[in-house]
């Protein structure tokens, strides 16, 4: 992209989260609601921390589908399908991909994108950059809510998988434009709506 359409992005971020954010909020509600219901003295968002644009640190914002605690004694784990950390509630946002909204805020901040490769811990960067130095040339995006990669290759739950990501992660880095982010948005919300597990 070039800067008019690198602005033309950022714009059509914020618009997008910012009216998103207003128009799912009755739904954020019913969720921190029962997040809250189900573990009275838990938090109902999940910070943790992920690296971004040009390889700097940020919060990412997620509503909370784990037990408080999940991993304080051991190292950080891949989500796995039937994860026995998931609360009721968490299982069923986590399906259906409700857990990430407040990422919206992640956005509108300039954190991340509409449109991105998924952030990752530096934990699992590590991992993936022992094998795969190329990880680097990511930071060259912001993050996004919504990924080429997910979309087609799904949660990743293995190193093996987060290599798969990799490689698609930079081919969309090397074709971006935003009718391949117009386009992703779509089918991602598409799957979404009706229910497509990835």
């Amino acid at each position: 992209m070039n800067c008019i359409e690198r602005c033309i992005k950022r714009t059509f971020d914020f618009t997008l989260a910012l009216v998103s954010l207003v128009l799912f909020s009755p739904v954020m509600l019913v969720i921190a609601i029962l997040i809250r219901r189900e573990e009275p003295d838990g938090d109902v968002i999940y910070t943790q921390e992920r690296v971004g644009y040009k390889g700097r640190p940020f919060k990412l914002y997620k509503f909370r589908s784990m037990y408080m605690d999940a991993e304080k004694d051991n190292a950080p784990q891949l989500y796995q399908e039937q994860d026995p950390r998931l609360t009721k509630i968490g299982a069923f946002i986590r399906a259906h991909h409700l857990d990430e909204f407040p990422q919206l805020w992640n956005v509108i901040k300039g954190d991340m994108s509409f449109v991105g490769p998924r952030p990752e811990r530096q934990y699992f960067i590590d991992q993936i950059s022992a094998v795969r130095p190329d990880y680097e040339r990511l930071y060259a995006l912001r993050p996004g809510l919504f990924s080429f990669a997910t979309l087609y290759n799904g949660y990743t739950d293995t190193l093996e998988k987060m290599i798969r990501r990799l490689d698609l992660d930079i081919k969309y880095l090397e074709n971006y434009s935003l009718w391949t982010d117009i386009k992703i948005v779509f089918l991602t919300s598409q799957s979404i709506i009706f229910g497509k597990k990835f």
